[in-house]
């Protein structure tokens, strides 16, 4: 498991990923992490003004290891804004430190990952049984009759 760029899988499985793990079992080189930094918008004081705490996170789609094909192909459906030219990006500027919002991208990261691993569910086509049936068919039976009977005889 990683806690935000430090890899410690080999101390909590015994196994060994070179770099940094970003879900389970997918990984990138700490090199392909390609954070940017500037001054946040918005309200602020002036601390705002003079610090480059807005953090942008860039790492290329192609770089991910240990992801199947098909993960990858729901990783760029669910990615939508955050896939630019076959990057992923993500930006946070919501936390006072550059640190803090470096560990908000590696958690939306982590978090996107992790949807994209989900395999879904196939739906598996079924049919009504045979007592479902004959139920529904009593049922409907019993309404004619009733809408019949209202009818008014001489």
């Amino acid at each position: 498991m990683a806690v935000f760029g430090y890899n410690t899988a080999m101390a909590t499985t015994g196994s060994f990923l070179p770099g940094i793990e970003l879900a389970r079992g997918v990984w990138t080189d700490r090199e392909q992490l390609r954070f940017g930094f500037s001054r946040s918008s918005g309200p602020g004081g002036q601390n705002v003004n003079k610090v480059n705490t807005k953090t942008e996170l860039r790492l290329a789609l192609d770089q991910l290891h240990g992801i199947s094909d098909r993960a990858k192909s729901r990783l760029k459906k669910l990615a939508g804004r955050h896939l630019i030219d076959g990057d992923l990006f993500f930006t946070a500027d919501t936390e006072r430190t550059q640190d803090s919002n470096r560990r908000a991208c590696l958690e939306k990261l982590r978090v996107l990952l992790e949807e994209a691993l989900v395999e879904p569910k196939v739906r598996k086509k079924s049919k009504p049984s045979r007592g479902a049936k004959e139920r529904r068919l009593t049922s409907k039976k019993r309404n004619a009759e009733k809408k019949r009977n209202r009818t008014w005889r001489e």
